[in-house]
């Protein structure tokens, strides 16, 4: 198996994840969190989202698809390209309002379009791409690719289990 299989296939994944935990809940769902401080699945979502189409367009050197059009008020956001959720307090947690799960899906789609187009024209080669130099080793591209897929699981696993709750 060639790198391009091993991470399209992990990064394949994810559509049916993502549509799993947000398919049929409505605003006040995608909002609802288990605790004064846990992050609802809206966020949750959002935030997995935010960080692969802000890493991708990093080490692509494009424009984040989450700049083009009017994806950033789909959330009650401004289009803010810092904006990924890292390091939110749960305030601004609370700040993110999908209008809808199609919301979700269609900005998590348009992201992992764009993610399987650059993964299919990797080279083995490519991976070892120093990509982020404020770590000590040095990030490469394979290593950033294994933690945006990392990050992108956990917090699809994450919203599965808040929808589990709803309701209870």
């Amino acid at each position: 198996m060639n790198v391009n299989d091993l991470l399209l296939d992990g990064f394949g994944r994810l559509p049916d994840l993502v549509r799993s935990a947000v398919e049929d809940l409505d605003p006040d769902d995608l909002r609802w969190a288990p605790g004064p401080a846990a992050n609802p699945i809206g966020w949750l979502v959002w935030h997995l989202t935010r960080v692969q189409d802000s890493h991708l367009a990093e080490v692509v050197g494009s424009r984040q698809v989450y700049l083009e059009g009017a994806w950033s008020k789909r959330f009650g956001l401004e289009p803010d390209p810092e904006e990924t959720g890292y390091d939110h307090t749960i305030e601004q947690v609370h700040t993110v309002h999908p209008e809808s799960a199609d919301a979700l899906v269609e900005y998590f789609d348009a992201v992992h379009e764009k993610t399987v187009t650059f993964l299919r024209g990797l080279t083995p080669a490519d991976l070892d791409r120093i990509v982020d130099e404020r770590w000590d080793p040095p990030v490469t591209l394979g290593v950033r690719l294994i933690s945006v897929l990392d990050d992108d699981l956990e917090h699809v696993g994450q919203a599965a289990y808040v929808r589990g709750l709803l309701g209870r």
